[in-house]
């Protein structure tokens, strides 16, 4: 069994390909390994080069795996879906040209779930005929990457949009079949959200394919919780603190790993405001010394 320790662009800020305030891509691929990973995500397909000897060359001068890319796309509108599969089938490509082995699927953020965020009593849920549109359109995706690519994909529940809280997890794994779709399993994301993260990688570690280490700050969620303060706005309020500082029990999450054999990649994701969390080395070496300190190596 080998737990292995990845970063990825967004703890450098990073959330959309085209905007200004990211850092140079050599910047960040340079930082994560400095700062002792071995691996790194994606990002936002078109932050990286696209051209594949380019990323290559670069990735091997930093002595760098690439583990998987995330579609962050608007799977809950039917209007986007020419947007969509160009953000999957451009991350396929990319990551097949270099081995990477996961795709992860989020649903981006809905202006209907945004206010919502955190509060699942309240949230706007989908009626049965856009719930099994959204459904298909996630499977068709989740197909095309494990069967055309070759690669492992993961759904990932996300803050505001309209896979957040447990129980619509819990559906969409009920209705899509688990050769083609497991979890990428986000613990920050599902503290927000109002649920154990522990108590749920007990009971679905099986299907976990992917995790991403992410904590939460107590105060913070509280605060953007109870003000329906966007997701972007509560990132740069430091909702997702250095690990260890948050509400998410790190050595808890490492036991159920170990007791599972868990094989693969862990990968912190510290979503963070390139100009208002402008330290993102610090982080990354930090996040790092202290997952060292409770036994991940």
């Amino acid at each position: 069994m080998s737990i292995r320790i990845g970063n990825a662009p967004c703890s450098w800020g990073v959330e959309f390909a085209d905007d200004a305030r990211n850092p140079p891509w050599q910047t960040v691929l340079q930082q994560c390994a400095e700062a002792g990973y071995r691996g790194i995500e994606l990002g936002p397909v078109g932050y990286m080069p696209e051209d594949p000897a380019i990323l290559a060359d670069a990735l091997a001068e930093q002595d760098l795996e690439l583990i998987g890319g995330v579609v962050f796309r608007p799977f809950h509108d039917p209007d986007a879906w020419n947007d969509v599969m160009d953000g999957a089938v451009r991350t396929c490509r990319a990551l097949s040209a270099h081995g990477a082995e996961h795709l992860v699927l989020i649903d981006s953020i809905s202006a209907r779930r945004a206010p919502t965020a955190g509060r699942a009593s309240e949230a706007e849920q989908m009626d049965a005929a856009e719930w099994s549109a959204f459904r298909d359109r996630i499977a068709t995706v989740a197909r095309m990457g494990a069967e055309e690519y070759g690669l492992t994909v993961g759904i990932h529940a996300h803050a505001a949009g309209f896979i957040d809280f447990e129980p619509e997890l819990e559906r969409l794994l009920d209705e899509i079949d688990e050769s083609i779709l497991k979890i990428c399993f986000d613990t920050g994301h599902h503290s927000y959200a109002g649920y154990d993260p522990v108590a749920f990688m007990r009971r679905h570690i099986g299907r976990m394919s992917y995790v991403h280490f992410k904590d939460i700050e107590p105060a913070v969620k509280a605060d953007v919780i109870e003000k329906r303060t966007g997701f972007y706005d509560a990132c740069g309020q430091g909702i997702f603190c250095n690990l260890g500082l948050g509400d998410v029990d790190f050595p808890a999450v490492r036991q159920v790993l170990l007791d599972a054999g868990f094989d693969g990649w862990c990968t912190v994701e510290q979503d963070c405001d390139p100009l208002l969390n402008p330290d993102s080395l610090g982080d990354a070496k930090a996040n790092r010394a202290y997952l060292e300190s409770i036994g991940f190596t």
